[in-house]
């Protein structure tokens, strides 16, 4: 099946800072290593996307996605989509709507590498993620 690729660009902001509690969890490692294909580095990459692209992350959403499902009922699932960002394989989380706290133009992303230190990127530095 030929899927034709999305592009989002959008610029680096600053996170909570919570993310990496999320991507330490052994069940989220575990499931990133058995359903991406690598083992997240603590945290993730918040990009603020640009406006035109606010359609085409609506669109996404909707598409189907690869889920980490929490063994605990309590705690909260995510949706992924696989995407790329400069050749290094990443993915988009997508969590439940009622614990997302950024607002609908912020997607975070998780990697196997910091993406910042492998990239050298900074806080406003623009970037482009092909999902």
């Amino acid at each position: 099946m030929n899927r034709q690729a999305v592009i989002l660009s959008g610029i680096i902001v600053r996170g909570a800072g919570k993310a990496a509690y999320f991507t330490g969890l052994d069940w989220v490692r575990q499931q990133c290593i058995e359903k991406l294909h690598f083992q997240p580095f603590p945290g993730t990459l918040n990009i603020q996307l640009d406006e035109n692209c606010l359609a085409l992350l609506e669109n996404l959403q909707k598409k189907p996605a690869i889920h980490l499902i929490s063994p605990d009922p309590n705690f909260c699932n995510a949706r992924t989509l696989p995407a790329s960002l400069q050749n290094i394989s990443v993915a988009i989380v997508m969590p439940d709507e009622a614990v997302n706290i950024h607002s609908n133009n912020i997607i975070e992303i998780i990697a196997p590498v910091s993406l910042k230190e492998t990239l050298s990127l900074e806080d406003g530095a623009p970037v482009v993620v092909t999902v």
